[in-house]
């Protein structure tokens, strides 16, 4: 017998390790089809996995629960959708929500899943999507904040007006005008969002007067 130290098992095959990034990839493909349409009921992690085709046991495998899955699918939607209709830089900080509510409209059961994670993550022991949505909201309005001091630069929005406030403002408005379009389709959540951009335009009145 050889008095050598034996040789310590490697890494995971890098094969192994691509199989399994793209099977999770698929599963949420396939979660962001079923729930573009359906939304996500308080069903529990075994009914979504009939839903979409997989077995409990590659859910668990991937997702330890059914909070971590739901985050997980909206954010890989959210990235889809940046990926295949990104916002050009030149575009509004409403402009911006004005071309997510026409996207929404055909993927009503992601909106509600976006409304149900966010008002979950108010919730005690939903720390993931507490998380999620909280670094998401940062980015979103730092995002926003940097079109509108473009657009004020630019002479398209008051001077006046402080672009992280505006921001969070745009925000405000497009998340309140999906829940009532959830509420009731005949919601112009796009008119609205004009309107809002008026009011933001240098012959905007945001104090209220005439």
């Amino acid at each position: 017998m050889s008095d050598s130290p034996a040789t310590p098992p490697g890494p995971p095959s890098r094969g192994r390790y691509a199989k399994g990034v793209e099977r999770r990839r698929e599963i949420l493909d396939r979660a962001i089809e079923v729930f573009a349409e359906r939304g996500a009921e308080r069903t529990s992690l075994r009914a979504i996995g009939e839903a979409i085709g997989v077995s409990h046991a590659a859910l668990r495998h991937y997702f330890s629960s059914r909070e971590e899955l739901l985050v997980a699918v909206y954010a890989a939607a959210e990235r889809r959708c940046a990926e295949e209709d990104p916002t050009p830089e030149e575009e509004s900080a409403v402009g911006e929500m004005r071309r997510a509510a026409r996207r929404n409209r055909g993927v009503p059961g992601l909106v509600q899943l976006y409304s149900a994670l966010v008002a979950g993550a108010l919730e005690e022991g939903h720390e993931e999507s507490r998380d999620f949505f909280a670094g998401r909201f940062a980015s979103l309005r730092e995002a926003l904040a940097q079109r509108v001091r473009r657009e004020q630069r630019a002479g398209r929005v008051r001077a006046d007006i402080d672009p992280r406030a505006a921001a969070a403002l745009v925000i405000a408005a497009s998340d309140g005008l999906q829940i009532q379009w959830l509420l009731d389709p005949e919601i112009d959540m796009e008119e609205s969002l004009r309107l809002l951009e008026r009011f933001l335009g240098p012959d905007g009145d945001a104090a209220g007067g005439g």
